[in-house]
């Protein structure tokens, strides 16, 4: 025994030296000579998110207690639980207790948010809400949490997402998500957080793009609208859009790239270009990942300027536990329900988030 110890401690130990060299090293990848403060802002598909209530007017009877899905009260807090443990760690090898923004989608309304942001892994954050209701037929919105001690929201608004008749590729009316544009201060640093769910790939992806780029006109507006009254506007577009980072509806619709020396007056810089064109995912579907969940940023964002906050790194939230261990699943996100089977996972989608870095 003392042999085997003495031939497998030198290996530990070189593994122990170099985890603390790559540790070490992420530290201090920061810009040098100065002391710098971070923020975290991230986006989170939660995954149908519902209370157990029977909402009239809205398809949720799955997620009540009579239901496919048998959503209990007990089934629902441990959902909350499992969703305000991720949250709380997402970003934590910087920052502790959840990013300071978090764009949320697949909510049924506000209650659940002020549920969930009272569950024991975030009480102490102190989050606040934006939120409105959608006319999704499934009653699904998306919303905003913020950490209150880092932002103050100045100014929210949904701007309501329609589709012209002859771009409609469903029988019955078209109900989508609204998207939700929030105004604030970010530890003194003015931003604007653009949050989206857009239409999803019912039907197929080419019969239902039209209803994406649409959703991304929509966004690019919103854009528009704020650059007319400041072009420096720091902007962060952030959402599930049922399309990857090199489809239409993001490349051409919203202007977003991936190759910040190919930017225009204008457009977005998508950091998750890369990270797809790698073969990173955030879902996954029939053995093929999408990154459907995506941070764009303007221009404004970019740079070597620290007096104020620009972008120092993106990714993809893949802790060990949100992965499916074993069975066809094996390598997915470990979600809530595999059909109707309740196994008290997460969600189907990674959370991504990213750093901002300024000067103290």
């Amino acid at each position: 025994m003392l042999k085997k110890y003495i031939k497998i401690k030198p290996i530990v130990t070189t593994l122990f030296l170099v985890a603390t060299l790559l540790f070490s090293q992420a530290l201090n990848a920061q810009p040098k000579g100065k002391d710098y403060k971070l923020a975290c802002v991230g986006f989170y598909n939660l995954e149908n998110l519902f209370d157990t209530i029977d909402e009239d007017g809205v398809r949720d009877t799955e997620f009540t207690p009579t239901g496919e899905k048998k959503w209990t009260s007990i089934k629902y807090q441990k959902k909350l639980g499992q969703m305000s443990k991720v949250i709380s760690q997402i970003g934590d090898e910087y920052i502790k207790g959840g990013p300071y923004l978090l764009g949320v989608s697949e909510i049924e309304n506000k209650t659940v948010l002020e549920d969930l942001i009272k569950m024991p892994a975030l009480e102490k954050s102190n989050y606040g809400i934006v939120h409105y209701n959608s006319p999704d037929r499934r009653g699904i919105d998306v919303g905003l949490l913020y950490r209150k001690d880092f932002f103050k929201v100045t100014h929210s608004r949904s701007v309501h997402f329609t589709v012209p008749d002859e771009i409609n590729p469903y029988d019955d009316e078209f109900r989508s998500r609204d998207q939700l544009c929030v105004s604030g201060l970010l530890n003194g640093d003015p931003i604007h957080i653009i949050v989206n769910h857009w239409p999803s790939r019912r039907g197929g992806e080419k019969r239902s793009a039209p209803l994406r780029n649409a959703a991304a006109d929509v966004t690019r507006s919103i854009i528009d609208s704020i650059r007319q009254d400041d072009k420096n506007a720091k902007i962060i577009v952030m959402g599930d859009l049922n399309d990857d980072p090199t489809n239409n509806s993001v490349t051409k619709h919203l202007h977003a790239k991936g190759k910040k020396k190919k930017l225009k007056e204008g457009d977005l810089y998508n950091p998750m270009v890369q990270k797809y064109k790698k073969g990173n995912g955030t879902t996954a579907y029939r053995d093929a990942w999408s990154l459907f969940d995506q941070l764009m940023l303007s221009q404004s964002l970019l740079g070597k300027d620290y007096s104020t906050y620009k972008l120092w790194k993106t990714k993809i939230c893949k802790k060990k536990f949100l992965i499916t261990k074993k069975g066809k699943y094996k390598g997915y996100p470990k979600r809530t329900f595999n059909f109707d089977k309740f196994q008290n996972g997460y969600s189907d989608h990674f959370p991504v988030y990213l750093f901002l870095i300024k000067e103290k």
